[in-house]
């Protein structure tokens, strides 16, 4: 080993022998006893390869590079390599060679689509790469490797890694890959209308094939709908974009992707044809199995628009289509998308707002029909949200019972109505004290010890058991058992009050009054606003309440089921509270037919704890309430 490499030459040095032999005027011919021997190895070398002057001609080529074009090695010399192998198509090759060539790169390596001897086309892998100087000539050498193979393997892998194996579908990773290039500015600035649309869609009760007849018959069924959107698509197919793309997502979850959409009536129609295409019934391993689809439907500009964002949009669609009733589709609204975001950002926060102090309590009079004065006073809910103001109850007290949150916050309330409802108390000693009225979710007596909680919070506060009342939903109270009803029962027995809420909405079943442990009866305000009529039937209107406005149109068939049911009540040891009153009239009828206690805008409108101190003490707030100044806001 005297410093030398064995074995066989590189294929810059096998070139450099060829310049030298082969082109005085690339370098004089220097004695070399091996010359001839790299002369042959050129030649003959498996790698098509050819030198190259610095002007871009072919000085010599081996006998490869002429079998891979079609020609004799000897008729290149001089011809120019970059027609060859067409390194002019496209401008970034074309500098990056003429770079190389002026010797201010050291190599360009690109991939060519050539035509080959046989005549068809071969994916080649060029590189062009200087050659070491011989006696002061530069050189290039220019090698060509078939690599069609490679790029056919290359090319199977992409397509399992991109197609789905059940349904043969392009997959969720194709389609993405789809919808980001069609969002891409360049695919929408030269030519295209700059719209994009999808039908995202789901397959109702899927999950019920697969459960009872296997997963085998499901992955058949989903096959079948396959080729049925692919044939839909087909039919679909646009004169400019063509048939939309139909991908599998995942599941049983698909997708039509709609490229230069003409407008939300072509994604409409599409939604149709899907529909369509799958009602007949589907024969799968000599089984009949009926199958309908959900469809999410968003057509938008594609300035903007993210393929996240129109995928989010597409979802909530989808979503939206399965709670209208399934087998439909559906558009996606930007009205009720906004409402839907503005219900997740409540949800969000709801929780960290009890412990920010967001929330406030108001109270509204609960006045005894015979004299006019304040009996008691319902706590109403307020949440001052930072962003959106002051929200009323029906904003976010179904969310708090979603995700628990009025667990803690029913705990708040009920601690902050008692401690009101003391300070009250002490504030005005020669005065009947109030009770309190709070509302209680069902999910509380199930998800905490309620129990526990009213007892804690009435040691906490010093107030009276018998000045808390609770109040229940009709339908959460009647069919009350275990727990629910344990609860109650211990909640009476240690004197507070029940009060089922909204009363003869719900069950109505009048059979329960007898065995639950219910002091209160609140009439649902539907039956108050019945009694908007003159002696000879015709509705009357008071206190902006108009007939068929907010609820049943005005009937003295109303007053008769009241008048029915404060006489059933009574009997049973009950007190009955009629809500929304809102006119004199109403209050007068209510009186006559033995409504003790009534709660309304004729009195009040829920106010801060202050204002209820002002009534207290007072005459009360009788019908006087809207003179004062405290009705409708």
């Amino acid at each position: 080993m005297n410093g030398t490499s064995e074995g066989p030459a590189p294929a810059a040095d096998l070139a450099r022998s060829a310049v030298t032999d082969s082109d005085t005027s690339l370098a004089p011919r220097a004695p070399c006893a091996g010359s001839a021997a790299y002369r042959s190895a050129f030649t003959a070398a498996p790698l098509a390869m050819a030198v190259v002057d610095a002007e871009g001609l072919v000085v010599s080529a081996n006998d490869t590079l002429g079998t891979l074009l079609g020609t004799d090695p000897d008729a290149l010399a001089g011809r120019a390599a970059a027609d060859l192998v067409d390194l002019a198509s496209d401008t970034g090759t074309w500098q990056a060679y003429r770079e190389v060539l002026s010797g201010r790169r050291a190599r360009l390596r690109c991939t060519r689509r050539l035509k080959g001897a046989d005549g068809h086309s071969l994916w080649a892998q060029v590189t062009v790469e200087p050659l070491a100087e011989a006696e002061g000539a530069p050189g290039l050498l220019l090698s060509v490797a078939d690599i069609s193979a490679r790029r056919e393997l290359q090319a199977r892998l992409r397509h399992l890694q991109m197609h789905d194996p059940v349904t043969r579908l392009p997959n969720r990773a194709l389609f993405f890959e789809r919808l980001t290039a069609a969002l891409e500015a360049d695919s929408y600035e030269h030519g295209g209308t700059g719209r994009i649309g999808v039908c995202y869609l789901d397959l109702d009760g899927f999950k019920a094939v697969n459960d009872t007849l296997g997963h085998r018959v499901g992955d058949r069924l989903l096959a079948a709908v396959a080729e049925r959107l692919t044939r839909c698509a087909e039919e679909a197919a646009h004169a400019r974009s063509g048939a939309p793309l139909v991908a599998r997502l995942g599941g049983d979850e698909f997708a039509l992707l709609v490229e230069d959409s003409t407008g939300t009536d072509q994604l409409a129609d599409l939604a149709e044809s899907v529909l369509a295409a799958l009602e007949a019934p589907f024969e799968v391993a000599d089984r009949r199995l009926s199958v309908t689809a959900s469809v999410g439907v968003v057509e938008r500009h594609t300035a903007g628009t993210t393929p996240t964002a129109l995928m989010q949009a597409a979802d909530t669609t989808l979503y939206w289509a399965k709670a209208d009733g399934r087998a439909r589709w559906t558009l996606f609204d930007p009205e009720r998308n906004a409402t839907r975001m503005t219900r997740q950002a409540l949800a969000a926060t709801l929780r960290p707002a009890i412990d920010r102090g967001e929330f406030a309590l108001e109270y509204q009079p609960l006045v005894g029909m015979e004299d006019g004065r304040v009996r008691g006073v319902e706590a109403l809910i307020r949440w001052n949200h930072p962003q959106f103001g002051v929200l009323a109850p029906n904003r976010f007290i179904a969310l708090a019972e979603e995700d628990g949150s009025i667990v803690p916050l029913g705990r708040w309330i009920l601690r902050t109505a008692c401690r009101q409802a003391r300070s009250w108390q002490l504030a005005h000693p020669d005065e009947p004290p109030i009770f309190v009225s709070v509302n209680v979710a069902v999910r509380q007596v199930w998800d905490s010890d309620l129990v526990a909680d009213v007892a804690a919070t009435l040691e906490e506060t010093g107030l009276a058991p018998e000045l808390l009342q609770l109040e229940l939903t009709e339908s959460a109270v009647m069919g009350s058992a275990g727990r629910p009803l344990q609860a109650l029962k211990a909640l009476s027995d240690m004197g507070v009050h029940i009060a089922i809420d909204d009363f003869g909405t719900g069950y109505s079943n009048l059979a329960y009054l007898s065995r639950l442990p219910v002091s209160v009866l609140k009439l649902d305000g539907a039956f108050v606003r019945g009694f908007q009529y003159d002696g000879g039937g015709a509705p009357v209107g008071g206190a902006g309440t108009a007939a068929g406005a907010d609820g049943p149109a005005a009937s003295p068939a109303d007053e008769v089921i009241v008048e029915a049911m404060v006489q059933l009540a009574h009997r049973l040891g009950l007190t009955v509270t009629a809500e929304c009153v809102e006119t004199s009239d109403q209050a007068s009828r209510l009186r006559r037919i033995g409504c003790d206690t009534g709660q309304g805008w004729l009195y009040s409108r829920p106010v801060a704890p202050d204002r209820i101190s002002a009534l207290l003490g007072s005459a009360g707030p009788g019908a006087a309430g809207v003179q004062a100044g405290v009705g409708k806001p």
